[in-house]
């Protein structure tokens, strides 16, 4: 009995060292992948073609690298895109695109997803992005800001988005 117990337990032990290796290194496989970058100076723009510029709100970011650039990059690897620009303190998004290739639903779409969370709000056409102009103020707005006081100044710059009113620091 004490014979059989023994044989099994070497029957054991050495089927148990050739079932395990005892190799330290890790086994490494190659494997080949085929990889497309997709960047606007890769793309090829049509310059025949008609660019329209797009401006829209998006909702639900959360902050500038993560959020913000996300969208940035999902846009500006659409197909048609020349260009996408999206500021997350102003909460918008500025593309310009191939109106042949890209719609205002594409785009839409591509925001939507890049994350459940973001949602786009007051797509509109634009002749130029509204941070590309700022608003230059007029003589006769210079002049109604000359007899308002400090306070009346202050809420009329808040009111009209433009600073006509605020006085110039040197």
């Amino acid at each position: 009995m004490k014979t059989l117990r023994n044989i099994l337990a070497i029957a054991f032990i050495s089927a148990s060292m050739i079932a395990c290796k005892s190799e330290t290194s890790p086994e490494v496989k190659t494997v080949e992948s085929k990889t497309e970058i997709n960047t606007n100076a890769a793309k090829k723009l049509d310059p025949n073609a008609t660019y329209a510029k797009a401006e829209f709100g998006i909702e639900g970011m959360t902050c500038a690298m993560g959020c913000a650039k996300t969208i940035e990059k999902k846009i500006a690897k659409m197909d048609g895109v020349k260009s996408a620009k999206v500021d997350f303190e102003k909460e918008i998004a500025m593309v310009e695109y191939d109106e042949a290739m890209v719609t205002p639903n594409s785009l839409e779409e591509a925001v939507a997803k890049a994350g459940d969370t973001y949602k786009v709000k007051d797509m509109k056409t634009v002749d130029s992005f509204s941070s590309e102009k700022k608003h230059e103020c007029t003589a006769a707005e210079k002049a109604a800001c000359a007899n308002k006081s400090a306070k009346e100044k202050m809420a009329c710059a808040e009111d009209c988005k433009k600073d006509c009113c605020a006085e110039k620091k040197a």
